[in-house]
Order: structure tokens, then C-alpha cells, then sequence
């Protein structure tokens, strides 16, 4: 298919700050096996030369546009939003400025929807602090399980970068923008998905390499817990005693998750 029509992806990276990581990130756009994609970075009003970067990499690569805001959101949602309604693929991936994905992320992420009928696609991922222990490993093979809405409001299993979702889904559904939902958004979003469709497929190999910085909202476990509750507090239909139960597994499945794991 040409690049000058509708490409099957559109790729959604809000961007703040992120000249000194966000040519990684967008190498390994540039690196899918899978080619028929666009990438939409979405700068936040960054003070550094974020922009001028993510316009170098555009001129190389016309499947790579910028949009530069007016104002500054505070968080990822409004850019994120943004970006899903100049997208013009059938899917959305997000990938933050930060992360970096396997080379055949997109192509086995887009076979696995197609083969199981699935509007919502994610798949494990990997930490890591130097792009020294970003190791690509083999996905001949790979397990695949269904999120649940029960096992999401459970614990978060669904890295916002691996996700690949239907465009009409994510277009239902927005990000919150408000400043109370920031670092949850994304949580909330999945929650609101899995409520209509059911289930998200999870591919058993990390396809995403989720970049620790010092200083990350999401590594702050008291910050974060105050959010998760607020999410399930104010969840149509979630009594008190679930949104405590469910704030509780959250946290115990993090610690779990992020701390012992070194992954979703």
C-alpha cells in the first residue's frame, strides 16, 4: 500500500522535553517490519528542541509529521487525544517518547488481531534504565491471554506503549484530561474498553522496552494509589468496598509486577 494513502496504523507519541530520548523511540518506528504506518508526535509545548528533532527525523521520513500545541497540557492525555482524532490509520498504537519497541511489534501485533477478530491488542514488556539491556528476543512463538475488565480493575496489565486498539474505540472512549486523572488515564481508558468489548488479547512476549526514569509520576506508590482509588471511586456502578478492594490488588500486583518482574 502507498504511504500517500490511509495507512493501517497511525502511531500516537506525546512528546515533553524528550529531545535527548525521542530519536530511539522513533528508530524503532522506523524499524517495524510491519512499514504501513504513520507517526503522529504530538509536542506538548516542550521549552527544549524536541520539535526541531522529531522535524529532522520528518523530513526523512514523510510517514512522520509533528503537530506543535499552543498550550500545555500537563500530562498525555490531551496530546494523546490529539493525535487519535488527526490519525487516519484503522488502528492506533501509542508509544511514548521514551519507550522503544521490538521490530516486529506492529506485524505480530496486527496478525494477532486479525486471527483473533480483536478490536484491542497489547503485550508484554520489559524494563530498562540503559538502552544497553534493550535485548530483542525471538517471536517465533508466544502465548496469548485475554484481559478481562475484572482482571484489569484487578491489577493494570496493559502497558499503555504496547497497546494497538481499533481507532473507533479509543475515539468512544477518550483519555481524560483533567489534571486529577494524569498518570491514570491510560488505566481508566483500558477500563472503559474492557467494560464494552469484553476482553483485550495479550501477546506473551515483550514486544514493548518501557524506559525507567528517575523521577516517573508512576514511581511514586503512594501518588498512585491516591489515583487508582480515585479511578475506582468514581467508576459508574463501584461501591467504596470495591474501590478499596481493588485499589489494594493494584498495589500489591505493582510492587509485584514492576519491582520483582521488571515487567507487565
Amino acid at each position: 500500500m502507498s504511504h500517500i494513502s490511509c495507512p493501517k496504523v497511525s502511531v500516537i507519541t506525546p512528546a515533553y522535553n524528550a529531545e535527548n530520548l525521542i530519536s530511539r523511540t522513533i528508530e524503532s518506528v522506523i524499524d517495524q517490519t510491519f512499514s504501513d504506518w504513520e507517526m503522529i508526535v504530538v509536542d506538548d509545548c516542550s521549552s527544549d528542541s524536541t520539535s526541531k528533532v522529531v522535524e529532522a527525523w520528518a523530513r526523512k521520513d514523510s510517514r512522520i509529521q509533528l503537530k506543535t500545541l499552543n498550550k500545555n497540557f500537563g500530562g498525555p492525555a490531551g496530546p494523546r487525544n490529539i493525535g487519535v482524532q488527526a490519525a487516519r490509520g484503522d488502528y492506533i498504537a501509542f508509544l511514548d517518547a521514551d519507550d522503544i519497541w521490538h521490530p516486529r511489534k506492529l506485524e505480530v501485533q496486527i496478525k494477532v488481531a486479525f486471527q483473533c477478530e480483536s478490536d484491542f491488542v497489547c503485550s508484554k514488556m520489559k524494563d530498562f534504565s540503559s538502552e544497553d539491556e534493550v535485548a530483542f528476543s525471538d517471536v517465533a512463538s508466544y502465548n496469548l491471554d485475554k484481559i478481562s475488565f475484572f482482571q484489569q480493575s484487578f491489577r493494570a496489565r496493559i502497558p499503555t506503549s504496547s497497546v494497538l486498539v481499533r481507532k473507533e474505540l479509543v475515539t468512544l472512549h477518550p483519555f481524560r484530561e483533567e489534571i486529577a486523572y494524569k498518570a491514570v488515564e491510560d488505566y481508566h481508558c483500558w477500563l472503559r474498553i474492557l467494560d464494552e468489548k469484553s476482553s483485550c488479547i495479550k501477546i506473551g512476549v515483550p514486544l514493548l522496552f518501557y524506559r525507567k526514569v528517575e523521577g516517573q509520576i508512576s514511581g511514586s506508590k503512594l501518588y498512585m494509589m491516591r489515583k487508582v482509588f480515585m479511578v475506582h471511586r468514581e467508576y459508574p456502578g463501584r461501591s467504596s468496598a470495591k474501590a478499596v478492594f481493588f485499589t489494594f490488588s493494584h498495589v500489591v500486583g505493582a510492587v509485584y509486577s514492576r519491582l520483582i518482574k521488571k515487567g507487565m
